[in-house]
């Protein structure tokens, strides 16, 4: 009896000693408490504590901290990449989270052996295609005469920003990292097309609703935004593919919890969990074992096909070009 109650008294005490804290935006918060943090302090006995903000903000806390202060970081693989190449993340072992292996490919080993992507989405062209009465096809197509003063483009700073660069860089047929003079001779090309670069996913849905524009190069998650604004709005089917965007989940180096950190990435990575976060509009799925209605599909980068043909950005090369491209992208649309 004594040992029992010595037991059920330290309990308590052993459950407020194990905190998993998580980095992450802060977005969707009712939603993931239900789906997520809920369930996951019911099977860990853990105290779940937050640091949120957007990603730059929470990276450069985590430098200051010489990679402590947290235990999993949640990161755009833009600036996961940083982190890693900062040395502000530790490996994750694969094998404590098992899990991993139901994944699609791309988001397994995004960057190597540190972590996983959790959600899946892309980056391509929305048009209005009442107004624009010609499908858009290709990348190329911004260029068209008949889009003059109808195109939005991405803010350079933004997660979809330094992308147009590369289109541009396609379009001029010319390496982004080695000609970056032609690359930004073909913006110069197209910005009588461009009525206004946009910084905000609702920025570009007012664009959209007030009929400043009909075309954008947009993140897929603005897209069921802009339908709800402009029902005639598509997600143009691009021969040359779309582009990637992954968000990543990591371990920090100085994570005080790390295997705590691998059990949530487990958990986060469930095709339960990752079925219920789709279904509920939080975040595309990628595990494969996910199955989505076609209506449900339809506001995601959802399924094996779509996957497989997304354009992989090179980020290590991507984020040492951007400073450059910051100065050029001036000279271009700050006249």
């Amino acid at each position: 009896m004594a040992f029992v109650l010595a037991a059920l008294s330290a309990a308590p005490a052993m459950a407020q000693n194990k905190t998993l804290t998580i980095s992450w935006w802060g977005f969707n918060g009712d939603k993931l408490e239900e789906i997520i943090l809920k369930p996951f302090r019911a099977q860990c006995g853990c105290d779940l504590v937050f640091e949120t903000g957007n990603n730059a903000d929470r990276l450069n806390k985590i430098k200051i901290r010489g990679g402590g202060g947290v235990d999993v970081v949640y990161l755009t693989d833009s600036y996961s990449q940083i982190g890693i190449q900062e040395g502000l993340f530790q490996p994750v072992d694969r094998a404590k989270i098992p899990n991993i292996d139901g994944i699609y490919d791309l988001a397994k080993e995004p960057q190597g052996k540190f972590g996983p992507a959790y959600t899946i989405g892309r980056v391509g062209i929305i048009y209005d295609s009442a107004k624009v009465t010609t499908p858009i096809t290709s990348w190329n197509d911004l260029w068209r005469e008949d889009l003059k003063r109808r195109v939005s483009l991405p803010g350079i700073t933004t997660t979809a920003g330094p992308m147009t660069v590369l289109v541009a860089a396609s379009k001029a047929g010319v390496d982004p990292y080695k000609d970056e003079k032609a690359a930004f001779k073909a913006l110069e090309q197209l910005k009588p097309n461009v009525v206004k670069n946009y910084n905000t996913g609702s920025e570009l849905v007012n664009l959209f609703s007030t009929g400043e524009v009909f075309v954008a190069m947009a993140q897929d998650f603005t897209l069921a935004q802009i339908q709800a604004a402009v029902p005639t709005a598509r997600w143009a089917e691009l021969k040359e593919g779309d582009y990637a965007t992954l968000n990543t989940i990591n371990i920090a180096k100085g994570a005080a919890n790390p295997e705590l950190a691998h059990q949530f990435i487990n958990f986060v990575l469930d095709p339960k969990i990752q079925q219920t976060l789709a279904q509920r509009g939080v975040d595309a799925p990628v595990a494969k074992a996910v199955t989505l209605t076609p209506e449900e599909a339809s506001r995601w980068t959802y399924g094996e096909k779509m996957i497989s043909s997304l354009k992989r950005l090179d980020y290590e090369k991507l984020n040492a070009a951007k400073n450059d491209w910051l100065d050029a992208w001036s000279e271009v649309f700050g006249k």
